[in-house]
């Protein structure tokens, strides 16, 4: 048993949970601006879309190799089943990111050939999100495990409902996306979003929507945590806040202040996020193993917690100042360098 005086676990799950979480929102916008980059037949407002996140884009995939590294260094477990299960979409993920990166740059290197980098770097960034989309789906409906291995194939993760997540995501990053580019642009451009916005926003609700429906048949103690008494009184608050959030968002895509839309997707991504963390916490690689089986030793944990500690504020505070320092409106006129 563990000594409850060194059990870390609860620490290492909120900081491993809020690095994923700060990923999923940071990296989700640019990402979702990569998406709506595609859809964009007019120059300007591609240019409008790299200038807005040309200064913060890169510093965003922090939060993935804090998230990577933690998983890896505080429920190694956890690590070594997860991994080999969603190699395929992980590899992806990563060809589309690196892919995005890549484009992202010479766009601006290349003007000859500008069209075609600027298509590589909308696919790349479609892709990286599909692939997470299909890992999250994966997550939900468990891993085969035989010991403390992995016990099925590669292909494991290729399901209907591992799809169905990863054109979610790409629904919801977009409109993460849409309401990023509502906050930094103005006139047509932000018209433009504002449309875009909308669109991505009934999208991302209908994927809510079937994934919730669906979660619960993938195992009975889904359905159990959400339907029985009193569970069901508890959680309640999560769909009607849902509800509630994505009619504000509507009205606030269609008028109103700027950071509202951005605020609302925001909020919109908390509470999905919370609804997967009700359906399997405290499991870590469901249905089999719970977050204090998959954790490394207490002694592991308090050393490398740390060096977490101490290098966490200073991502937090690097993120904040490079936000604070590109602040305001976007202009056509001033680009990445």
């Amino acid at each position: 048993m563990t000594d409850p005086a060194l059990d870390l676990v609860p620490i290492w799950t909120l900081i491993l949970g809020v690095a994923v979480f700060f990923y999923v929102l940071l990296d989700g916008f640019d990402l979702g601006c990569g998406i709506l980059f595609g859809l964009s037949r007019d120059p300007e407002h591609r240019r409008l879309i790299m200038n807005s996140i040309a200064p913060v884009w890169d510093g965003n995939e922090t939060w993935l190799v804090l998230g990577s590294i933690g998983l890896l260094a505080a429920f190694p477990l956890a690590f070594a089943i997860i991994m080999p299960a969603v190699y395929f979409p992980l590899l992806l993920m990563l060809l589309g990111l690196v892919f995005r990166g890549v484009a992202f740059e010479f766009q601006f290197k290349e003007p000859r050939i500008r069209r075609l980098w600027e298509w590589g770097f909308a696919i790349g960034s479609s892709v990286a999100t599909f692939a997470q989309g299909c890992v999250l789906g994966a997550f939900v409906q468990g891993f085969k495990v035989s010991g403390r291995n992995f016990a099925g194939t590669s292909w494991d993760w290729l399901t209907p409902f591992s799809l169905l997540t990863g054109l979610s995501l790409m629904a919801g990053y977009a409109l993460l996306g849409s309401g990023w580019l509502v906050f930094k642009l103005d006139g047509e451009a932000q018209d433009w979003a504002r449309r875009w916005g909308r669109r991505a926003l009934l999208a991302t609700l209908g994927g809510i929507g079937a994934v919730s429906l669906w979660t619960p048949f993938i195992d009975s103690t889904i359905a159990a945590r959400w339907f029985s008494w009193p569970h069901i009184l508890w959680f309640a608050p999560v769909p009607v806040l849902t509800a509630a959030l994505a009619f504000a968002e509507w009205r606030w895509l269609g008028k109103g202040r700027d950071f509202l839309p951005f605020l609302g997707a925001l909020g919109l991504f908390f509470l999905s996020y919370s609804g997967m963390a009700i359906s399997r916490f405290p499991m870590l690689v469901p249905p089999h193993y719970d977050l204090w089986q998959a954790s490394s030793s207490p002694s592991t944990q308090a050393f490398l917690m740390v060096g977490t500690l101490f290098l966490l504020p200073i991502i937090l505070i690097y993120s904040a100042w490079s936000y604070w320092v590109f602040r305001g409106k976007v202009r056509a006129d001033v680009g990445h360098h």
